[in-house]
C-alpha cells in the first residue's frame, strides 16, 4: 500500500483508537498518531512503504508518545513516577495491531458520551474517526476554524476531567447510549454521502468506515431495530456509488442511473436487513431503510411510489423534520404531480423550520425547481436552479443544477 492517502484513511482510527485505550489521553494519542504518519510521509517515498503499515504506525505512534510522556515527566519530578507507570502499562497493554474492531467501537461509544453535547460527539467522531481535519469538520457544521478548534479542545477535555471511561458500555447502559451512536454513525455516512464541500459527489472512505461502525454495532446489539435499519439504510444507498456520477464526474440523478453498476449484494444484504428491521420495530432508521429498498427496483419504473409516500407520512408522524417533509413532498409528487409537490414545499418553507432548512441547504430549491420545471413554469424554475447551483456544496452539483439553469433559460421566451 505505497499510496500515503489511502494509508491515512484505512489506519488512521485505528492508530489513534490503540493509543486512546493504551493512554487514557485523546490529545497524546492524536498527536501521536499526526507525528507517526507525518515520519511516514518523510521516510516511505525513498525507503518504500513496509510491509504491514499499520503496525509500523502504531509502533512510530507508540514510541512517540512515550518520548513525550517522558520529556513531560522530567520538567517535574513530582510527576515522573506517575509518569513511568503510564509507560510501563502503555507497553504492556498495546496489543499487536490487527482487526482493531474492538479499539474503534471502545472509541466511538467515548465520542458519544452524553456528558457531551451532540455537536461535540459528531465533531469527535469525524475527526478522531474518520481522520477529517478540523477545517474540514468546521465546514461540515458551517462554522470557523478556530470555534471548531476551540470546541475539540474544550470535548476532548470533558473526557479527561470527567474520567469517561474507553470501553464499549455495559448492557443496563447501551439502551440510552445507542440513540447517539448511530445518529453519529448516520452523519459520518452522510458526510461521506453528500459531502459539506469539495470537487467530490462522493467520499466512499467516509461511507465505508461508517458502514463499518454500523456492522460493529449491529454485532453488538443483532436484534436491535433502529441499527439492523441504519446498517440497512447505509447498504442500500452506498450501493449506488458507481453510477452517481458518470465518467467526468458529473452528477447522475437517481431515474438515470445505470442499475447494471448497482452493487446487487449489497441490495440484497440492505433489503433483508431493512426487513428484518421492520420486524423488531418501526423507527426512523428503520423506516428510512424500508423506503431506500423501495429504491433498490431493478427498473426505475419499478419503484413503489405509492408505498414510499405512506412510509414517509409515517416518518413524518414520529419525526416531522424539514428534511422528512421535503422528501415526503417529492414522493407525493410522484404520485399526484408536481403541483401537489410544489404546494407541500411551499407549505413547509412558509415555516420558520422550513425557512431555516431554506437558508442552509439546497435541496428545498433544488425539489422546487424540479416540480416547477415539471409545470412548465420555466423562468421560476430557472429562478430556483440558479439559487440551488449558488448553494450547492459541492463542484459536480454545482454543475450539474448549473446547467439545467442554462437549459430551462435557454426554453424560456424572451
Amino acid at each position: 500500500m505505497s499510496n500515503l492517502g489511502e494509508v491515512h484513511r484505512r489506519h488512521w482510527a485505528k492508530v489513534v483508537a490503540i493509543l486512546a485505550r493504551a493512554f487514557r489521553d485523546l490529545d497524546l494519542a492524536e498527536d501521536a498518531a499526526g507525528e507517526a504518519f507525518a515520519e511516514a510521509v518523510a521516510r516511505w517515498p525513498s525507503e518504500g512503504a513496509p510491509d504491514n503499515p499499520g503496525a509500523w504506525l502504531v509502533k512510530v505512534a507508540r514510541n512517540k508518545a512515550l518520548d513525550r510522556l517522558r520529556r513531560e515527566a522530567s520538567r517535574d519530578v513530582r510527576q515522573a513516577a506517575a509518569h513511568e507507570l503510564l509507560i510501563a502499562r502503555a507497553d504492556v497493554d498495546l496489543p499487536a495491531f490487527g482487526p482493531m474492531a474492538d479499539d474503534r467501537l471502545r472509541l466511538l461509544f467515548t465520542c458519544c458520551h452524553p456528558a457531551l453535547s451532540a455537536e461535540a460527539q459528531i465533531a469527535l467522531t469525524l475527526r478522531l474517526i474518520t481522520g477529517l481535519t478540523t477545517p474540514q469538520v468546521a465546514r461540515a457544521f458551517w462554522v470557523a476554524e478556530a470555534t471548531m478548534a476551540q470546541r475539540l479542545v474544550r470535548a476532548k477535555r470533558k473526557i479527561s476531567t470527567a474520567n469517561i471511561p474507553y470501553r464499549v458500555p455495559g448492557p443496563h447502559e447501551l439502551p440510552e447510549r445507542l440513540a447517539g451512536v448511530l445518529r453519529v454513525v448516520y452523519l459520518v455516512f452522510r458526510e461521506g454521502y453528500t459531502p459539506s464541500g469539495g470537487d467530490d459527489l462522493v467520499r466512499v472512505d467516509l461511507c465505508d468506515e461508517a458502514i463499518r461502525l454500523a456492522r460493529l454495532v449491529v454485532e453488538l446489539l443483532p436484534r436491535e431495530s433502529e441499527a439492523l435499519g441504519l446498517l440497512a439504510l447505509l447498504l442500500l444507498h452506498h450501493s449506488r456509488r458507481d453510477a452517481r456520477v458518470d465518467d467526468t464526474g458529473d452528477v447522475v440523478l437517481l431515474e438515470h442511473q445505470d442499475r447494471s453498476r448497482w452493487d446487487r449484494d449489497a441490495i440484497d444484504e440492505g433489503v433483508a436487513l431493512a426487513a428484518e428491521a421492520l420486524r423488531h420495530g418501526r423507527g426512523s432508521y428503520a423506516l428510512q431503510a424500508a423506503i431506500a429498498a423501495c429504491h433498490a427496483a431493478p427498473g426505475p419504473g419499478g419503484t413503489d411510489w405509492r408505498a414510499v409516500a405512506a412510509l414517509y407520512g409515517e416518518l413524518a408522524r414520529s419525526d416531522p423534520s424539514p428534511a422528512v417533509l421535503l422528501n415526503r413532498a417529492v414522493a407525493v409528487a410522484e404520485v399526484d404531480g408536481p403541483a401537489a409537490g410544489l404546494a407541500m414545499v411551499d407549505s413547509l418553507l412558509s415555516t420558520p423550520e422550513g425557512a431555516a432548512l431554506a437558508r442552509s441547504s439546497h435541496h428545498p430549491h433544488v425539489a422546487r425547481a424540479d416540480f416547477l420545471r415539471r409545470l412548465e413554469r420555466h423562468a421560476d424554475a430557472a429562478a430556483a436552479y440558479g439559487v440551488a447551483a449558488g448553494m450547492a456544496p459541492t463542484a459536480p452539483e454545482r454543475r450539474f443544477l448549473a446547467r439545467r439553469q442554462r437549459d430551462i433559460e435557454a426554453r424560456t421566451p424572451d
